[in-house]
Parts: structure tokens; sequence; C-alpha cells
């Protein structure tokens, strides 16, 4: 959203300070700032000091229409260069945490209590991740980072998941076991289970990102690439009713590039390689613009390339293709038309044994195990500003995915491949309407979701005869799985923004009705055993209350806290575990979470940071186990914790120091089993840190920028459940290293990474060139796997970048 244009979230607080009166004029608190305003129309004025300031400005066009606003420069406060630009104009404002709303000096209303704003200027907030801007960040009542495409191309990302490392409070796993490859996502959160990523709510563009959203939110395939994005939207918590089930690890939006004003193009490349691999590279293309019609488009691609640092059986080939359309119809109606293609194949090295990876940890023992992936979908969205203080929003989208994988067995005697398609459509109206209430002022949203998906998997299998996929008597190729399955799932929720004095208080409920069925047809199985058809249904009615509250200490610094349910229905691979019968899914329960979040966030501009402590209580936690045993219910779990962020200029200190900035995080999480496996109890679960701390200087002076930035974790555990494959515990936590690689105690490590770039500026194209190394130190870490390809992973050693982009 432009600065120049009312802030989605304070419509209603501006609304209520309109109609209510009285309430003091107060920003002495707002530090002063370099503000540099031309004399112009007070129009254009008025916009650059949004732009400059965290001011957020309300006014009819008709109100400043034919004045001019004189020149305003020096160190102020945003209340002061205010002040300047309003000498001589007439009118005067009411503020109130930051919230500015011009008035003649005596107003003229149409009615007692009302306040005329025009169509073009309202834009109510709608949809609450929006496009992430500051002031959206300020406000939101619970844990949330944004993370801009210029720190992503400050840490030289080849992929989102080296973003994600440094948000606090998130986890992320290297490629590893049947979803080790590069296409794959494995994120966790607050000790969340990170393989493929199934307890967040991970979203493209506000569109879901994975094959089914209900029945498969895995991301064996996640059809993202770094080189589209703008920014990645983190929201911990408190997103249960807008953004449905599946998210008690909270919601992470991946924001494409926008179409732009003017028309734009770039063209850019980073390329890496350490002396143990191959070399890698990713090459991005944008062009768009918007004519005078307002009609937009914009043309995005990235593609990665090569391979990784594994010596062999690491290629990848990745290619990812947006083209995104938005026109304004009217003043009042927008339209939004998006589409999508990925396609993606990537190599999967497999996992080591321990006697393996002492005597050469980049070898590979897989010579065959790949993943391909294929993604086109279509979105689009309506928006119409019905009135003043009433806005309707529909959604729609539809996708049409595509993953296989060929995955030799341990034994490495038989080939496996797995081609599944998935097929969801889904529409999402949504209605929002601002209603003043004496001294408060309330935004009430109603929305509905309908949802339908379809899947079907298969599963063949060749004989490998020295390492030479064959047909024989036994795996001769034929399809011995065959299954299909759907969900159709409704959702209703309602949601109240209550803005009151320095309080805003959200409390809203979602109530989610899901039917979930699973196919198995009759087909000649393996060793020439026919596969008896079984049919399997589930049905789910669940209500997710939540609260969220937030206290304006003042324009820089709030207090929130949250409260949220979360539900997970069961999938479709746990749907179809165990037993002979049509109602069994081997005793797998759905599960259930509650979250909770008290924490502060300040920014004053110099500096900032957050401030989060966290506690999620799950029921009856589902974590997949292996290929033999599938998923099971753990009992319940526990995750407990804090999050710490903060950034600082440093010229504040002493103003030799211009330019450098420094910024850091922490997070401390404990994860533990509470339920049902005898010798588990208070123990941590696997794959998760119990502390994480990143850091960074960045230095910018003239054209050059540096970076230096440092990541830590801590050791890991990796013990499985102790699970035999008739679904029996043991009773054995294993901390010790094994032999094979699966289990055993993973040990922390801390990697160091260095850039330098530099921006030739407009006169040269636009050109930018900068080189860096990851792992400076080549410190070796590794983390492990207990599915087909189970065994040790290497993590990425001393990795040497150069970057170059153009723009016209």
């Amino acid at each position: 959203m432009n600065n120049n244009k009312v802030s989605k979230r304070w419509l209603p607080l501006a609304l209520a300070l309109a109609v209510s009166g009285g309430i003091a004029n107060s920003y002495a608190d707002s530090a002063p700032t370099s503000i540099q305003i031309q004399a112009q129309p007070l129009a254009a004025a008025l916009g650059q000091l949004g732009r400059q300031t965290s001011l957020q400005l309300f006014f009819s066009p008709d109100l400043v229409a034919g004045k001019q606003a004189p020149a305003v420069s020096g160190n102020l406060a945003p209340e002061q260069a205010l002040q300047a630009l309003l000498q001589g104009s007439g009118l005067t404002y009411e503020i109130s945490q930051g919230t500015v709303v011009l008035h003649a000096a005596q107003p003229v209303s149409t009615a007692p209590g009302t306040l005329e704003l025009a169509p073009t200027d309202i834009s109510m907030v709608g949809d609450w991740l929006g496009d992430a801007q500051e002031s959206v960040v300020q406000n939101h009542p619970g844990a949330r980072t944004v993370v801009r495409r210029e720190a992503m191309v400050e840490q030289g990302a080849l992929s989102v998941r080296d973003v994600l490392r440094g948000v606090p409070g998130v986890q992320v796993q290297d490629s590893n076991g049947t979803g080790g490859s590069d296409i794959a996502l494995n994120v966790g959160v607050r000790g969340l289970t990170s393989r493929l990523s199934p307890r967040s709510t991970v979203l493209i563009d506000g569109i879901p990102a994975a094959f089914a959203p209900y029945g498969q939110p895995q991301l064996s395939m996640a059809p993202i690439s770094s080189g589209n994005l703008d920014s990645i939207d983190v929201v911990r918590g408190a997103g249960s009713v807008r953004y449905g089930p599946q998210n008690v690890g909270g919601v992470i939006n991946f924001v494409t590039r926008a179409i732009p004003e003017k028309a734009t193009g770039e063209l850019g490349t980073t390329i890496q390689t350490s002396r143990h691999g191959g070399w890698k590279h990713i090459e991005s293309a944008f062009l768009g613009g918007t004519a005078d019609n307002g009609l937009g488009a914009a043309l995005l691609y990235s593609g990665v390339k090569g391979n990784g640092y594994r010596s062999s059986n690491n290629s990848n080939d990745i290619d990812d293709v947006l083209f995104k359309t938005h026109w304004a119809l009217t003043d009042r109606d927008e339209l939004s038309l998006n589409f999508h293609y990925y396609d993606g194949k990537a190599d999967m090295p497999g996992g080591l044994t321990q006697a393996q990876f002492d005597k050469n940890p980049y070898q590979s023992d897989r010579d065959h195990d790949n993943f391909t992936g294929r993604r086109k979908d279509v979105s689009l969205k309506y928006l119409r500003q019905i009135d003043d203080v009433t806005q309707f929003e529909v959604q729609t989208y539809y996708t049409d995915s595509f993953r296989g994988s060929s995955i030799a067995a341990r034994d490495q005697q038989t080939l496996s491949s797995y081609p599944r398609s998935y097929h969801t459509f889904a529409v999402e109206p949504r209605l929002s309407r601002v209603f003043v209430t004496g001294p408060a002022t309330q935004e009430v949203s109603v929305g509905y979701r309908y949802l339908k998906e379809a899947m079907h998997e298969q599963a063949t299998r060749l004989a490998l005869i020295d390492n030479v996929p064959t047909v024989t008597p036994e795996s001769d190729g034929h399809v011995y799985q065959d299954r299909t399955g759907g969900t159709e799932a409704s959702a209703y929720y309602i949601d109240n923004k209550i803005d009151v004095g320095n309080w805003t208080i959200t409390p809203g409920v979602r109530f989610e009705h899901i039917n979930t069925d699973w196919n198995d047809r009759p087909v000649m199985g393996l060793g020439n055993k026919p596969v008896v058809a079984k049919s399997r249904s589930v049905t789910s009615n669940e209500p997710l209350p939540a609260l969220s509250v937030m206290y304006h200490l003042s324009d820089a610094w709030k207090l929130f806290a949250n409260y949220e349910t979360s539900f997970g229905s069961l999938q479709y691979f746990q749907l179809g575990q165990g037993g002979q019968g049509d109602q069994t899914a081997n005793g797998l329960q759905a599960e259930k979470a509650k979250t909770y979040e008290i924490g502060t966030r300040y920014d004053n501009g110099n500096w900032g940071g957050e401030l989060t402590a966290f506690y999620i209580d799950f029921d009856d936690e589902l974590q997949y186990i292996s290929n033999d045993v599938g998923w099971t219910n753990l009992g319940a779990t526990k995750h407990q914790g804090i999050e710490a962020s903060m950034h600082y200029d440093l010229a504040g200190l002493d103003p030799r120091l211009q330019g450098l900035s420094a910024n850091a995080g922490f997070t401390y999480t404990r994860a533990t089993y509470e339920g049902a496996i005898p010798g588990f109890e208070g123990r941590d679960l696997p794959f998760y840190s119990r502390q994480i701390a990143n850091a960074g200087l960045r230095y910018q002076v003239d054209r050059w920028t540096w970076n230096v930035d440092a990541y830590a974790q801590s050791k890991q555990r990796a013990p499985g459940t102790g699970m035999t494959s008739k679904g029996a515990f043991t009773g054995d936590y294993i901390t010790e290293p094994t032999a094979d690689g699966q289990y055993g105690d993973i040990p922390g490590y801390v990697t160091w990474s260095a850039r330098g770039g530099y921006d030739f500026g407009a006169q040269l194209s636009n050109l930018k060139l900068a080189a860096g190394v990851k792992n400076i130190f080549d410190k070796q870490f590794f983390t492990r796997s207990s599915d087909n390809n189970s065994g040790i992973y290497l993590g990425e050693p001393r990795t040497f970048y150069v970057q170059a982009s153009v723009g016209f």
C-alpha cells in the first residue's frame, strides 16, 4: 500500500477520533527524525510526510484541494512537521497514537457524529496479512516478523530456507530423508516437527502452497522461489480464525513482487559453489507496469539450476513463472488475476551410515533417488468498497499439482516410484464493516470458505540388479498401490476488531466442517497378492475460538497478548494407515492445540525489537515416525519458550557511525513429550534446538554495502520413539549415535557469513555487483533421518557466491 493512501490498520480508530472528540493531542514522545519536504500542493506534501514518518493521515481530497504547503526540512518530530505544513491552511487535526484526522478549523459535517471521507481514501483492515507494511506489523497483536527483499539479497539466499533461519522461533531442517530434495521445505516453529512443514499454514500471496491444504499439507514440494519474492511474512500465532486449521505453527505468507506503477524491469543472477560440489545458480527476471487506465501487469521468473555440495546425485532444475494482473475497474472496484506455473526436479543424495560419513561426508550411495514436481494454479480476487465503511472481498483459486518420487529401498534391491496428483478449488468471500459505538470503533468481519480437494496416489516398483532398474517377476513396474480420496470443507468465521482508547481487542471464532474420504482400489499388489478394496472416511466439526488484545503505550511501544486454538484433521496418508476394516486408521485421532502468547514490541525508528513468551499445549500431537510405522499420536506434548529480536541504528550513538546498523535474535524453546510413551515423559521432541541465536552487522557507506552475520543453534535430539513396526513402544530414548546414522544426538554449531556489494547507480543501468561467503570457517554440521533414505546428512560447507543485477 502506498503511504499517501489511508492506512489499512487505522481506519476504525480514525473514525472513532472524528466522532468522539476530547481525545488528547499527544505525540510528544515521538522521536525527531530527518524530514525533507519541498514546497508543493498540500495533498502531495502530506503524502511525503506519511512516507517519511509513521504518521497515518486521514483526509478528504476536497479538504486540501487548492491549498499549498511550505517547504519543511530539518530534524523534527512528526507532529512538528505536520503543524508546519498546515500553517495558513485553515485546517486543524486530531491525533492519537500516530493516527491523524484532518478537518477544517470549524468542521462542517453532513450529520451529527459522521465524518466525510472520499471513497478513494478509505482502505479497511480487510486482509490481516495485507502487504505487511511496517505500520501493519507494528500493530499486529502477536509475534510477527517480516523479511524484506533487500535482506534476502544480502544473505545471498538461493532458497527461502536460507532466509527463514534468521526469524525468531523458526527452525529450518536441512534437506534429508524422503523429503530431502531442494524442492522440499522443512520448517518447524516453536519446537513443532519440521519435516515437510506440516504445522504452519504456508501461503503464496494468500493462496495455500500445499498440494491439498486439508488432506496433504506437507511441503515435499514447496512451489516457492526466493528470486520472485518481495517479502516473507511470518505470523507465529493468532491466525486460526482467518486462515483455518493446520496452523498451530502460525502462518507464513510468501509475498511475490508487486506490480509497479511505472514500467520497470530487472534481471539478476546469483552463482555459488563449494570445493566439494558443483556450481549452482539462480536467475531471476521481472517486468511490469501500470497503464493510465489502471490496468497493471507483471511477469516474474526465477530458476535454480546446477549441483549442490554433495559429490553425486545432487542436481537441481527448477523453473518458477508468475503472471500477475491488477485492474482498478472504478474508484471502488479492484480486480486481480494471477497465473502461476512451477516445475522442478531435484536429486536426493540420501543419508549415510556413520562409517560412510566418517570416510567421506560428501559422498552419496544413491544413484536413482529423485523428486519431481509440477504445479499450475490460478487465483482471482475481487474487492468492492461498497461505501465509506463497508468492504466486500471474494477470493477464489484452483490448483493442479503433481509430485513424483523415485526412492530405492534401504537394502538397495528395489526402486519404487510414487506418482501423485492433487486438485484443489476454493472460494472465500468476506464482508467487513465499521461501526461507531460511543467511544469505541469496531470493524466486524464475516467470512466463509468452501474448499474441495481430490487426490490420486499410486506406487510402482522395479528391481535393482547391479544398480540398474530391471523388470523381474516380483518387481515388474505394475501399479501395486492405487488410492484416491478427497476433502470437502466449509468454514465460517466472524471477528471484531474493537478500538477504544489505547486498547485494541479482537475476539473471533471459526467453525470448521470437514469431510475426508480415502479409498484403496483393488489392484495386484506386491508378490502377486491382490489388494482388497477399502474405503474410509472421517468427519470433523470443530469450533476454533481466539482472542487478541493490544495496548498502545505509544506509537512506538505496544503490549499484546493472545489465545487461539488450532485443529488438524486426519490426512490421507494417516487415514489409510493400518488394519483391514473400513473405519480404522490404526487408532489415530485428529489433533488439537491451544496457543498462548504475551509480548511487547517497540520501534522508534532508531532502534526496536520484540519480546514474546509462548506456550503451546497439544492434546494428542500426531508425529511421523518412519515409513514402517507411519504416523502415531504421541499423546500430550508441551511447547514453551521465549523469542527476542532487536535492531539498532548505531548512528544514534555517534554521527560517525552513520550507515552502521546491528540486529540480533534469540529463541529459547522447550518442547517435550508429556503423554503415553513410557520413558519419554519430559524428554525433548526430536529435531529442534533449545537455543537458537543470530546476529549481524550491516554497514552502508557511499555505494558500498557490507554485511557480517552469525548463526548458532544448540544440539538436537534424534531419538526415534522406541516404536516397533507393529506399533509397540519399547521405551528406548536413544541419545548415543547408532551405526546406521538414524539415531543419536545432533551436535550444535555456529556459522559465519560475510558479503560486500556495490551499487553503480542509474547512470550504469542500476548495475549491482556483490560477492560473499557462507560458513566462512567451514564448520561441519549435520542432521539425520530415519525413513527409507535414513542416515546422516551433511550441512552446507564453506560456499562462495557472486551476485549481479541490472534494472531499467
